[in-house]
């Protein structure tokens, strides 16, 4: 009876304890992050949240967080560290989401780095996605961003290989396209 008693009384000291946890942590939603924690944050439902600029009639910028159709790949309930930030070279006050950065050498360089590419899964997973929908496979960008990351950039998206989806399991694919030949006159 005492060890069904002090079961009993760890269970609910157990479930009090996630409870707080869960309150303190709370969910994220993206529309009630303020503009220093909005960018390269998931919400609870495991959805992307983007920085927006708006200009009011009296020319006043005002920011707001906004949830994305865009999924995080495993990750939820999540706001980036300042150190992935600095480590990843990315900005707090990027406002929307583009693939454009990947062109920048300097930008490549601190993705592909170890102390961003190996503990930053959320912005990894992000530019990993950015890339594949470019048409580039971004472990082989990070392997070229020794030499000219733009001129690699240029070469794999000209290359014919398609970058297969995160953690897939299939192998890109090499199409050989023979060029378009132009028309006799």
């Amino acid at each position: 009876m005492v060890a069904s008693f002090h079961s009993f009384t760890l269970a609910i000291v157990a479930c009090a304890l996630v409870f707080c946890v869960q309150v303190t942590l709370g969910s994220i939603t993206c529309e009630n992050l303020n503009k220093d924690s909005c960018t390269f944050a998931i919400s609870s439902t495991g959805k992307r949240c983007v920085l927006e600029k708006h200009l009011r009639r009296s020319g006043e910028e005002v920011y707001a967080c906004k949830t994305l159709e865009i999924e995080a790949d495993k990750l939820k309930n999540w706001i980036e560290t300042d150190q992935c930030i600095q480590a990843c070279g990315v900005d707090r006050n990027t406002l929307g989401i583009s693939s454009d950065s990947l062109l920048e050498c300097h930008f490549t360089q601190k993705l592909c780095s170890p102390q961003c590419y190996k503990h930053c899964p959320n912005i990894v997973d992000l530019y990993f996605n950015l890339a594949a929908g470019e048409g580039v496979y971004l472990p082989r960008l990070c392997e070229k961003q020794g030499g000219n990351a733009r001129r690699g950039m240029a070469e794999i998206k000209n290359s014919g290989i398609v970058a297969p989806a995160p953690e897939s399991g299939v192998k890109p694919v090499n199409f050989m396209i023979t060029p378009a030949m132009a028309p006799a006159s």
